[in-house]
């Protein structure tokens, strides 16, 4: 019995049936000639979901991603330091010394995972500081995840790789020049690095790097050249947070600021997250609170897990590829 099978057989009810659901409904959307965007809160990468993601990636199953800029940056982390990664399984038992230690040692935890410092961060800066260096004495700018493309396709951080490179869901997207939307990059490791250089006078132009507004701007292209009636754009978002709504916002945007009243509203809407609806939450906010913002409409296919998104997607990603 293979993943797929399992999954329809024993997930019948409650949030094990909206699995089943979201993921049927990803692949109808699908096998309609629609696309789909992926977004990425939390710390996806440093989860490992790169494995299968980069596998939807090279399997045509998704057409663009937003994420956050740790996730953009801590997928090429795992990639070049993945054995100086240290799991911690009982840190909810850390006491303030215990952490302490770990800051000593240079071991950023997150959750359970502590990403090495030296090996990681300081490892990607030294290279990555060329590529902006280079770009900035041209007078040319580019999209963070437009430097982490030449990078990795450049060659040059493959001494370091330390996984398979398969199962970077980054270099999967490099290879197919994969549509990334960035939004609060520089809320990262590496946008705090790249905000120190310039601040040292290494970087002369902070515009060097694009921003936000910038990429709404490629974001409102592509989706107008790509979201058609016969062929919409689907919205599967893994968490909450700026990764999913700067994206979903595109089509109040073209409809109510640009008047392109003709540009369909996204096809397909699945969220999951652990995040329950409270007073203003967006990571809990229900699908139909998006229809009054003209982000879907009351035909859009909804669907809403509650769970863990780290033991979810992959489940619902494996439904899609058929495994």
């Amino acid at each position: 019995m293979n993943v797929s099978e399992f999954l329809k057989k024993h997930y019948k009810h409650f949030n094990a049936a909206s699995v089943i659901d979201a993921a049927e409904g990803y692949k109808t959307h699908l096998n309609n000639g629609g696309k789909m965007m992926i977004t990425l809160a939390g710390a996806m990468s440093t989860a490992e979901m790169g494995i299968i993601l980069a596998e939807m990636i090279r399997q045509d199953k998704v057409h663009a991603i937003s994420c956050t800029g740790a996730n953009l940056e801590e997928d090429i982390f795992n990639l070049v330091a993945h054995d100086y990664y240290e799991r911690v399984p009982h840190y909810r038992e850390l006491s303030a010394a215990d952490e302490e230690a770990l800051l000593e040692r240079h071991m950023n935890r997150v959750t359970d995972t502590c990403i090495p410092e030296e090996e990681a961060m300081r490892r990607l800066e030294h290279t990555v500081l060329k590529f902006w260096e280079k770009a900035d004495q041209e007078g040319k700018s580019y999209f963070p995840h437009e430097f982490f493309y030449q990078i990795l396709l450049s060659g040059d951080l493959e001494q370091y790789y330390q996984i398979d490179p398969k199962n970077s869901w980054m270099l999967e997207a490099a290879k197919k020049n994969l549509p990334i939307i960035c939004p609060g990059w520089e809320d990262s490791t590496l946008g705090n690095i790249y905000a120190g250089h310039v601040i040292a006078g290494d970087i002369k132009n902070v515009h060097t790097m694009k921003t936000g507004i910038q990429y709404m701007i490629y974001l409102a292209d592509w989706y107008t050249q790509n979201a058609k009636e016969e062929s919409t754009i689907g919205f599967f978002q893994i968490g909450g947070g700026i990764a999913g709504d700067f994206p979903i916002c595109v089509v109040p945007m073209l409809h109510q600021d640009l008047q392109r009243t003709g540009v369909p509203l996204w096809g397909y809407f699945a969220q999951i997250s652990d995040s329950t609806t409270s007073y203003g939450s967006y990571s809990g906010a229900v699908p139909n609170e998006k229809i009054t913002w003209g982000k879907l409409g009351k035909n859009t296919p909804k669907y809403m897990i509650e769970s863990d998104a780290t033991i979810v997607a992959p489940l619902i990603f494996a439904i899609v590829l058929d495994m």
